[in-house]
């Protein structure tokens, strides 16, 4: 049943059946001010004449989500070229794992990655 209490209050104390304080309920919302989104890098005007990363993760369908972006990139931009590469470890961040050096290399001589998450 949903109740009528707000529960945005930063704190508030519950007793117990003595009348005692038995613990206090703290709020995990923050109180922050709003900040702005903003990219990692500005976002390209066209994928003309670019190389496009495409990097897959280990689950089972990145390949097939790929292989259908790539498609459809080719086909909306002719002169796009493609180079994939695929996580070597799962739940491990590819910058931290044992082929990191290669996968900052590839990062390098792309204009853009898309990355599939197949799950």
């Amino acid at each position: 049943m949903a109740s009528d209490k707000d529960y945005s209050t930063k704190e508030e104390t519950m007793t117990n059946e003595r009348g005692g304080t038995g613990y206090e309920v703290l709020s995990p919302w923050a109180e922050a001010g709003p900040v702005p989104v903003k990219g990692i890098t500005p976002r390209l005007k066209d994928l003309a004449g670019k190389h496009v990363g495409l990097f897959a993760n280990t689950k089972r369908a990145a390949n097939l989500i790929l292989s259908a972006v790539e498609g459809r990139i080719k086909q909306n931009f002719p002169t796009v070229t493609t180079s994939w590469y695929a996580s070597s470890e799962p739940n491990v961040p590819e910058k931290e794992s044992k082929n990191g050096a290669r996968f900052e290399t590839w990062v390098k001589g792309v204009d853009a990655v898309i990355l599939a998450v197949g799950d």
